[in-house]
């Protein structure tokens, strides 16, 4: 007895025609159809038995051959699984999850097999021509040089039906498109009688129906030093602050200059008590600003230094906006002219963008991954175990990959029409950020080690992370180090660089998307006037928060951390492993729910429940 499984999502039905023959070790079964006679077979959800006949006793049942032929059009079939019940009432799982159309396919039974677990030349020989199929259809494709590789896809209408999006999701891409274009028509008609703005206070006209108490917390807050150093620990981009041992000589601070945030106490001193912590963007010296609709934007290179004081906080009391020092590039200071301590501070901020979005997030978490999936997929057979781990953390990346390389880097892409580095200098930052990536940098505890945050407390994103990193981790040390590396970066690294760009970013202010005018060269001199042409324009302004809450807004058909949906490991020691997986991910979430409670500020993009498994936005 034969039970087939149909998908449940769009279109996975097929009138196809689909036979079926089990191959054992003596022999064959006879090859029926799987279409019974005025029923309704193999539609959207259906799950149907079948009885296969065989001459002779065919032995332990290796393969489940099944056979797809279009009907009179294309029709592509998505098969689940298939099960199979011996005459001695053993049941076997053979998965499939793929998108079948005018094939043949074997699928093996759904027990894990590592290449030295199979001693029989017919699974040895399945093996390599499964992989060498794949080899033909998954091609790498260099983007640029210095640059991680990707899928051989211009378009996502090339890439293979099993790596599209469902029809679903790739509905809900397209609507939302539309929504965010009707927002940045609508945003831009309510100020079309203005050619700019003249303080901060109007951004307000399009930031009315923003409905995120976390922005409304951003808007409330942004001009606050303790807030300004909070977002570097639980804020978009909680990767780049590092614990300072010796102030870098191309930051001239004295002990003058930071008195009145000391106290009596002295510079050594406190990097001596571990109580002074740097952010360093020198990663964009030398990267060539943007120009956007014929005007010139700017990028500089802060160097900010912060106090960890006896309440707890983060505070600045330093920043310098370019690498080298000199008499035009002076160190800011809290005790400055109010205006000119806010200006230094958005120019660390929007600073903070950039890296934020071409580094931390894309090349980081995107890129990165891509490289993974399709490693995975070339190198590895669908039986393998690790194979079997990975492939629900690569579900609907390398489409939008592909789609964001087609939407956001182009001439007239996203990336041009907001950004401060635009596309080149994207690519420029990129590739230098890529050769700078290390090993321990991708792997959670190590990185904030050798960024000496490890006992800093308030830091929510690493006491989540660490929690989700040792649920991941429960297998042998150095492979599952790697693996959980992978998993991590696929899921909650993405989650944590992702899901908060719009509580981050709506509020332009306080995340500027590029600068309209160069850095301050002299103290004492800076107006409203200056901050205003400096900001983002009206329609900058619109882009950046359309686009972040296009990216960072709930999917469709979203599986979180931790639901494994489609059964690739069939085996019940692996099932109940995989339940006690879910069961502390469900202890982490409450424990963070419990945390938050006591706090103004919610720190939740690392909850288990907002961990997407894979990147699909």
């Amino acid at each position: 007895k034969v039970t087939v499984r149909t998908g449940e999502i769009e279109y996975a039905g097929t009138n196809s025609y689909v036979y079926c023959m089990l191959i054992g070790e003596r022999g064959e079964s006879q090859r029926i159809s799987l279409d019974k006679y005025l029923q309704r077979d193999l539609h959207r959800g259906d799950v149907e038995q079948y009885d296969i006949p065989s001459d002779q006793d065919i032995g332990n049942i290796w393969f489940v051959k099944l056979e797809v032929t279009k009907y009179i059009v294309e029709d592509y079939w998505f098969c689940l699984s298939v099960l199979v019940e011996t005459p001695s009432g053993e049941t076997l799982h053979f998965p499939c999850y793929k998108w079948l159309n005018n094939c043949t396919i074997l699928l093996r039974e759904g027990t894990a097999k590592r290449l030295c677990d199979d001693k029989l030349p017919v699974f040895l020989t399945h093996r390599q021509a499964e992989l060498e199929e794949k080899l033909k259809v998954i091609r790498w494709k260099a983007f640029s040089p210095n640059f991680p590789r990707c899928i051989d896809a211009d378009t996502e209408e090339e890439l293979p039906m099993d790596l599209k999006f469902s029809n679903e999701k790739s509905k809900d891409f397209t609507s939302s498109g539309i929504l965010v274009f009707i927002d940045l028509f609508l945003k831009k008609f309510t100020c079309m009688f203005q050619d700019s703005w003249t303080s901060t206070e109007d951004f307000n006209q399009i930031f009315q129906d923003v409905e995120s108490k976390a922005s409304v917390f951003v808007k409330d807050h942004w001009k606050e030093d303790w807030f300004f150093g909070y977002q570097f620990l639980n804020g978009c981009n909680p990767v780049l602050v590092r614990k300072c041992e010796m102030i870098p000589k191309n930051f001239p601070v004295t002990d003058a200059m930071v008195q009145a945030s000391l106290g009596k106490s002295k510079l050594k001193q406190e990097i001596k008590n571990g109580n002074i912590f740097i952010a360093d963007y020198k990663m964009l010296d030398g990267i060539v600003a943007n120009v956007i609709k014929g005007v010139q934007q700017y990028l500089a290179a802060p160097i900010c230094l912060l106090y960890l004081d006896k309440q707890n906080r983060l505070m600045p009391i330093a920043i310098q906006l370019k690498q080298t020092p000199g008499g035009e590039n002076p160190i800011f200071l809290p005790s400055d002219p109010e205006l000119d301590w806010l200006l230094a501070k958005m120019w660390v901020r929007s600073s903070e963008f950039q890296v934020y979005q071409m580094v931390s997030h894309l090349l980081k978490t995107h890129l990165l991954a891509e490289v993974f999936c399709i490693a995975t997929i070339r190198k590895l057979p669908s039986v393998h175990p690790i194979y079997k781990l990975l492939t629900p953390h690569a579900r609907f990346t390398l489409e939008i990959n592909t789609r964001g390389r087609n939407q956001l880097m182009p001439e007239n892409g996203a990336m041009n029409r907001a950004l401060g580095v635009g596309v080149q200098g994207h690519i420029s930052l990129s590739q230098s950020e890529f050769l700078a990536i290390t090993y321990r940098s991708l792997c959670l505890p190590e990185s904030l080690e050798d960024r000496g945050l490890g006992d800093l407390k308030g830091y929510y994103y690493k006491e989540d992370g660490l929690q989700i990193w040792s649920a991941i981790h429960n297998t042998r040390a150095e492979l599952c180090k790697f693996l959980t590396m992978v998993i991590f970066t696929c899921s909650a690294q993405h989650a944590a660089m992702n899901n908060g760009q719009y509580d981050w970013n709506a509020w332009v202010p306080n995340s500027p998307c590029s600068m309209r005018k160069p850095p301050p060269t002299s103290k004492g001199t800076v107006t409203m006037k200056d901050i205003m042409e400096s900001l983002p324009g009206i329609s900058q302004s619109c882009v950046q928060m359309a686009i972040t809450w296009h990216l960072s807004r709930t999917q469709p058909q979203v599986r979180m951390l931790g639901d494994y949906h489609e059964e690739h490991f069939t085996e019940a020691a692996v099932q109940a492993t995989i339940q006690e997986f879910r069961e502390e991910l469900a202890g982490i979430g409450r424990s963070i729910q419990v945390r938050n409670e006591g706090l103004d500020q919610k720190y939740e993009y690392l909850s288990p429940v907002n961990i997407e498994n894979s990147i699909t936005i």
